[in-house]
């Protein structure tokens, strides 16, 4: 690709002390097209917004909050984000847009021998989006669904009903609600979507549903769409798939606050249990959900900055594109909980037997039925739908973009004038492993992705700051914004941020939550299985540090010189000078 030549560096009065910080300026020189950069800088933060924004934010955010002790969950929440999320947020934009280059790639001007970091990313990106998008082609079967005349999970005279099947609200006064009742909604999501009922358990997994196979064949042909020919594509895509779920959210917030009982919702979501803060798990909890909710260590963000001018000021895009992430999650509690005030005072029943679902759940049962109990509920329910759709697109958008950045930037030759294919072969192969999930019980429910990507993330976090140099950090972030970080940051990046990671995946290793889909416990096998799975994206890191001592020329000590671990060298790529 080219070559570099190092500038004279400029020597001072005194001379350079031994041992002290040596920084020398390299000017890349290469044949390669210009990298290509962002129309606008808007693009590129709704890009950020939307891929941080995510349905985690509408459900599991309410639900975490009011299950850790609602208002007071607000401390731990905001303490995690303040010291453990935006920071870590921070450093991979500045990453991103200082080197340019995707998340492994980066490594060789930071710490060549951790690049298996970067393909354990790819790996995990991909595991991902497997199952992710199988809750958009859930959302889409819904969104066709509601075109009907009736809304097919409003009634128990179907096909799929059982006769435990029981429309129950305050005005069906002839009706009383038991232990053993379902209601319309519970049985079209587990019965009619997901035919959960037709399989025994793992050892018949069942057919694929061809409808759902057809809706997320859908979804990827969208999805190949928007980000075939890069940021210039998905950065228009996003003014639409970005903005307009919080339309949808403002247009739900009014209507979910004039219905009768939104108050208990409000109540029940933000009244304050102090002595919940004593609990070990609520900690936990904040810390894991803004972790997930940023989402730093997908690659993501370091693809997305480095599409950015050498110049631009990550600093406040950071601040601004994290808060509007919290804010959100923050507003979804009131969008959720108003609903399930109002489907308490209908039943007649404490919000917290209504609120018991979280997860999908909460979303196409409990909310679903609330809508279809609303007024013009045909209306409400078509926008609520293609929210869901929209923020898993974001979502998707930027997770493969972070894969296909990563790979192009690494075998630039192989795969930089054939993006449109490469990107075709990746879409083709996350919608086979996307098929797996549509089985009447789904193997990939055991996939424990949570300690497998933090792993990563320690060790990206680790190898930034010790071996890299916080030091030469900074001054890569001065070069590009006038100012270095301050204090606050650096103690952030080198001691706080790495034992909040620590913190998540021990606590994770400690107390392993149990995989069960609805009433079915999956056998601890699965367990082992799961984390077979996850391990094979991690293996990735020791694997690389392997291959790179085995394959580097020299002696021990010029490989470790070779690999990042001796002087400190900036490295500016031409388009950056």
């Amino acid at each position: 690709p080219g070559h570099t030549s190092p500038s004279p560096p400029k020597e001072g009065a005194g001379g350079v002390p031994a041992g002290a910080l040596r920084t020398l300026v390299v000017q890349q020189t290469s044949l390669d097209q210009p990298r290509e950069t962002w129309s606008k800088k808007m693009d590129f933060l709704l890009s950020v917004i939307g891929y941080a924004v995510d349905l985690g934010n509408v459900w599991r955010f309410p639900y975490i909050c009011y299950q850790n002790g609602g208002g007071a969950f607000l401390l731990p929440y905001m303490l995690m984000a303040v010291f453990g999320g935006v920071p870590l947020f921070y450093m991979e934009l500045a990453l991103g847009q200082f080197h340019r280059s995707g998340c492994i790639s980066i490594w060789k001007h930071i710490c060549p021998i951790f690049k298996g970091i970067g393909f354990a990313i790819c790996i995990i990106a991909l595991y991902i989006a497997f199952y992710y998008n199988t809750i958009m082609a859930w959302a889409l079967y819904y969104l066709l669904a509601s075109f009907r005349p009736t809304l097919p999970w409003t009634t128990c005279s179907n096909p799929w009903n059982t006769v435990n099947c029981l429309r129950y609200l305050s005005t069906d006064s002839n009706v009383t609600w038991t232990n053993t009742s379902t209601s319309p909604a519970e049985e079209f999501y587990t019965r009619q979507v997901l035919q959960v009922h037709l399989s025994p358990g793992l050892h018949q997994l069942g057919s694929v549903s061809w409808q759902l196979a057809l809706c997320l064949l859908f979804i990827f042909t969208i999805v190949y769409f928007s980000i075939w020919k890069g940021v210039k594509t998905s950065g228009k895509v996003v003014w639409v798939t970005a903005t307009f779920p919080y339309l949808v959210l403002l247009v739900l917030l009014v209507r979910g606050a004039t219905l009768p009982g939104a108050w208990r919702g409000v109540v029940f979501y933000l009244k304050p249990d102090w002595g919940k803060l004593l609990s070990t798990t609520v900690w936990i909890d904040a810390a894991a959900q803004i972790f997930f909710s940023l989402g730093p260590g997908f690659g993501v963000l370091l693809a997305f900055a480095s599409y950015n001018p050498f110049h631009n000021n990550c600093y406040k895009d950071a601040l601004l594109t994290s808060s509007v992430n919290c804010l959100t999650s923050f507003l979804s509690g009131f969008v959720i909980f108003t609903v399930l005030g109002y489907m308490a005072e209908m039943r007649k029943i404490g919000v917290e037997t209504v609120a018991k679902d979280a997860g999908p759940s909460l979303l196409f049962i409990i909310y679903a039925e609330a809508i279809a109990n609303m007024p013009a509920a045909t209306f409400f329910a078509i926008i609520f739908f293609l929210m869901i759709i929209m923020l898993g697109l974001d979502s998707t958008f930027a997770g493969l973009e972070g894969v296909i950045t990563a790979m192009l930037d690494e075998f630039p030759q192989l795969l930089s004038r054939r993006r449109e294919w490469f990107v075709l072969g990746l879409v083709c192969v996350c919608y086979l492993g996307a098929l797996s999930t549509l089985t009447y019980v789904s193997l990939l429910s055991t996939l424990p992705s949570l300690d497998t990507k933090v792993c990563v993330h320690v060790f990206h976090s680790v190898s930034l700051c010790p071996f890299s140099g916080t030091s030469r950090f900074c001054a890569d972030v001065h070069m590009m914004l006038g100012f270095s970080p301050g204090l606050f940051w650096r103690v952030c990046w080198v001691a706080i941020c790495p034992i909040f990671l620590l913190f998540i995946i021990v606590s994770f290793l400690a107390f392993p939550p149990e995989v069960k889909l609805f009433d079915y416990v999956y056998p601890p096998w699965t367990t082992v299985l799961g984390y077979c799975i996850g391990v094979s994206s991690f293996i990735c890191v020791p694997a690389y540090m392997v291959y790179h001592l085995l394959t580097a020329k020299g002696t021990f000590k010029q490989v470790r010189a070779s690999s990042g671990l001796g002087e400190e060298i900036s490295v500016i790529p031409q388009d950056n000078l």
